[in-house]
């Protein structure tokens, strides 16, 4: 049956970050009000939404009066609790739902559940002792991955240890612990999709991922040096996962790219419903972003295409991770005599060592090309000297 709205459709988002901050883009853009329950007023997306109530996704009653009226609840981050999630899907629809966004919040769901529909992970298991850990690296070898189930986001929460004393700490303060062995993989890659409540599902083309510090720093788009067979089997593997969890939205699945003697293959190492990372390229690099694909599919319009803009030419995007500028705008001027090419997207933060600060985007048949470009403006935009003339090479 065609979806209609009465009225204007009001789409209440949990989390005032960069991830709304951008979504409201596609919102004015289809006509959509967009309403996030913000941290702060002056903050990231607070800057450009009028209706951004401030609150706590802990606090219930916030949450009640951020989805009076609208026709959906989303979100931007997983740090909802859980039972207010459900007693908000008896009010509207709840899109991923609680069920669904619970193996995004804890690593240790998200473990059983994909063990459980064959999806390929590494070894893992639940610890609650040291003892536990000494006989988790006894079969997997030393070093290992320590995580904290819940609460964990860009490299927090993560660490690798030689020892299980170097656990103890956590142990006392969380308890139980997951630990996975240290996968020796040679790249790591991004499979993106969305998935609407009537089953469409698009996926982008997957894509190569670098870390710094466990952040993301660099993406390439489509993915370099992975093998077609590789890719493809990236991409079903995201379908697969949306399919048997039930994810509505966007739904990120973060890759360990391995080799198995000849064998390529691809491992899971994590999962977010939502707009990613991984796929802000989509902005400028795709025909539907990933932002205006997430607010298409929880309202279950139909979804965009996921082609490139430029069929054959790479998307590189790169991080802004802190900058000694006290905002990153002085140096505008500079970023953009770069290359015409630049792509510039700034989050409004408040500067900080190693913060998400904004990201760069490059479109061009050259992948290495791309990604110099894109380097040499983030260059500027985080407070380097030089580079003040126009270089295409």
């Amino acid at each position: 049956m065609e979806q209609t709205f009465a009225n204007r459709p009001v789409v209440a988002v949990v989390g005032g970050g960069q991830l709304a901050r951008m979504m409201q883009e596609s919102a004015i853009a289809l006509g959509i009000e967009l309403r996030p329950l913000v941290e702060a007023a002056n903050g990231s997306t607070g800057q450009v939404v009028v209706d951004a109530p401030v609150g706590s996704p802990q606090d219930a009653t916030a949450l009640g009066g951020l989805v009076d009226g609208a026709n959906v609840l989303t979100f931007e981050h997983e740090h909802i609790p859980h039972n207010h999630l459900a007693e908000l899907s008896g009010r509207l629809p709840v899109h991923p739902s609680g069920q669904a966004l619970l193996y995004a919040q804890n690593k240790l769901e998200m473990r059983r559940r994909l063990a459980q529909i064959g999806a390929p992970c590494p070894r893992w298991a639940e610890v609650h002792t040291l003892d536990d850990i000494e006989a988790f690296a006894d079969t997997v070898g030393w070093p290992i991955v320590l995580k904290m189930p819940t609460g964990g986001y860009d490299g927090h929460g993560v660490k690798i240890i030689d020892t299980a004393e170097q656990a103890a700490q956590w142990l006392d303060t969380t308890t139980p612990l997951l630990v996975e062995e240290k996968v020796p993989y040679i790249s790591e890659a991004a499979a993106l999709l969305a998935r609407s409540p009537s089953g469409q599902v698009c996926s982008w083309p997957v894509v190569t991922t670098e870390q710094r510090n466990g952040v993301c720093a660099v993406v390439t788009a489509p993915a370099q040096d992975l093998p077609l067979d590789v890719a493809a089997q990236a991409q079903a593997l995201g379908e697969t996962i949306a399919q048997e969890l039930g994810v509505t939205g966007v739904l990120a699945v973060e890759l360990f790219v391995v080799r198995d003697g000849t064998t390529v293959k691809v491992m899971v190492n994590e999962l977010a419903m939502r707009p990613h990372n991984s796929g802000h390229w989509t902005i400028d690099g795709a025909v539907t972003s990933q932002f205006e694909q997430h607010l298409r599919a929880v309202l279950d319009l139909p979804l965009g295409s996921t082609d490139l803009v430029r069929p054959g030419s790479y998307a590189v995007m790169v991080n802004l991770l802190g900058s000694t500028l006290p905002d990153p705008a002085c140096a505008l001027p500079r970023a953009l005599a770069v290359d015409p090419a630049v792509r510039v997207h700034l989050y409004g933060k408040e500067v900080r060592p190693g913060r998400k600060l904004g990201h760069v985007t490059v479109v061009d048949a050259d992948a290495e090309r791309a990604r110099a470009i894109a380097e040499r403006a983030v260059e500027c935009l985080a407070g380097a000297t030089g580079h003040t003339e126009k270089d295409r090479s």
